[in-house]
């Protein structure tokens, strides 16, 4: 049994373009093709493809997957512990912020005045004001904490709640991003980066792009921050540092 390359893109939900790129680069390549020269899979091939999209959501980059799946030493089985291990240290991170988030909600309904701790609670263990003090701290000056201390002493709970709401929205089109496969140094991995700065100078404090560049390398530095962006999708930490340092470079 053989499938054509639009079947195999239906069953996996991905594009065409997808697994012509994975050919291209040696990732996946079909086991025949028809008399008219059109790729076709087999089970097998369908197979490893699972293993690449399980890869794939764990954030793994496409040259590591190709190294983990030609492994000589690797058997499927142990791939599949893998990966099992990796998602129930995932899900593990998630549900943390779930619960998290469902503290707030329910806070908010209830009218309830959090703790300045609460209030983050829904970042995991860090508040976005922490990047904008810690960057100011190791960078020089202390002006731009002075200003956030300023901001934030005057939100109320629904500056909070939109802040919160702002992050999850961008957090969550910067893994579809991802998804995708697009490179940081892509146009819209770049925006993303842009905003995300801006995001910082509108709640906290001013964020030039040699500040918003240090940032970056905290978040592949520090494993504080990079547990915090990686908790969103793994991979995401260094992947937002390349976008920042891409999105700075274009605007030097």
């Amino acid at each position: 049994m053989s499938y054509s390359v639009g079947q195999v893109a239906g069953f996996a939900n991905v594009t065409v373009r997808t697994l012509h790129h994975y050919d291209e680069i040696g990732l996946l390549s079909p086991s025949g093709r028809s008399h008219a020269g059109h790729r076709r899979y087999d089970d097998a091939d369908l197979d490893r493809l699972q293993q690449i999209l399980f890869y794939r959501e764990l954030g793994f980059p496409l040259d590591e997957v190709a190294a983990l799946l030609d492994d000589p030493d690797a058997d499927p089985q142990e791939h599949l512990r893998r990966q099992h291990q990796l998602l129930t240290t995932r899900i593990a991170e998630l549900r943390k912020m779930a619960e998290a988030v469902e503290h707030a909600m329910e806070a908010r309904k209830m009218g309830i005045n959090l703790t300045p701790e609460e209030k983050f609670e829904v970042f995991g263990d860090h508040d976005p004001e922490q990047y904008a003090h810690e960057a100011q701290r190791r960078w020089g000056g202390t002006e731009a904490y002075r200003e956030s201390q300023q901001r934030t002493a005057r939100y109320t709970k629904a500056d909070w709640q939109r802040i919160q709401d702002e992050s999850a929205d961008w957090a969550e089109r910067y893994q579809a991003l991802m998804a995708r496969d697009e490179p940081p140094t892509g146009e819209p991995a770049m925006e993303l980066a842009e905003e995300h700065r801006r995001h910082i100078g509108r709640w906290f404090s001013e964020c030039p792009y040699e500040m918003h560049t240090c940032l970056a390398q905290m978040y592949v530095t520090d494993e504080r921050f990079t547990a915090f962006y990686d908790a969103m999708r793994p991979g995401l930490a260094r992947h937002l540092h390349d976008a920042i340092l891409a999105n700075a470079s274009r605007h030097a």
